[in-house]
C-alpha cells in the first residue's frame, strides 16, 4: 500500500466513525464514587467514642480488624483506614463525629489530597472544628 493510499484509507476510517476521539471531559472521574461514599452530614456519624470496634472484612481485608477507639493513636489509624476504604454505612457506623473533628488536624495529613479535599469541601468546615 502506498503512503497516499494509507492516508486515504485512514481518512475514510475516521470519517466513518471507526476511529473516535473522546473529549477530555468525557471520561468519568475515578473520584466520583469516592464523593458519593461520604455521609451527607457530620450528624450521620454515630460511631462509638470509646471501646473496641471490629471492622468487616470488606474494609479491613488485609491486616488488623479490631481497634480501641478510646486510644487516640488507634482511632487515628482506624479513621485513616475508614476514610480510605469504607462505604458510607461503615463510616456512619464506626466514625464518631466529635472524635473525627478533634483529630482532623492530624488525620488530614494521613489522607491523600483528593480524600482530604472532599471531606473538607463537603463536611469538615472551619465551623465544625
Amino acid at each position: 500500500m502506498t503512503d497516499g493510499a494509507r492516508r486515504a484509507w485512514g481518512s475514510r476510517r475516521a470519517e466513518e466513525g471507526i476511529i473516535v476521539r473522546m473529549e477530555a471531559g468525557a471520561l468519568p472521574s475515578r473520584w466520583d464514587t469516592y464523593a458519593r461514599r461520604l455521609p451527607s452530614s457530620l450528624e450521620d456519624l454515630r460511631g462509638p467514642a470509646a471501646g473496641e470496634v471490629e471492622l468487616p472484612l470488606h474494609v479491613a481485608w488485609s491486616g488488623r480488624r479490631v481497634y480501641d477507639v478510646g486510644q487516640e493513636d488507634q482511632r487515628l489509624v482506624l479513621y485513616a483506614l475508614l476514610l480510605a476504604e469504607a462505604r458510607r454505612e461503615d463510616l456512619e457506623r464506626f466514625v464518631h463525629r466529635e472524635s473525627l473533628v478533634s483529630i482532623w488536624p492530624r488525620l488530614r495529613r494521613l489522607l491523600g489530597p483528593h480524600a482530604r479535599q472532599e471531606w473538607e469541601r463537603q463536611l469538615i468546615t472551619p465551623a465544625s472544628r
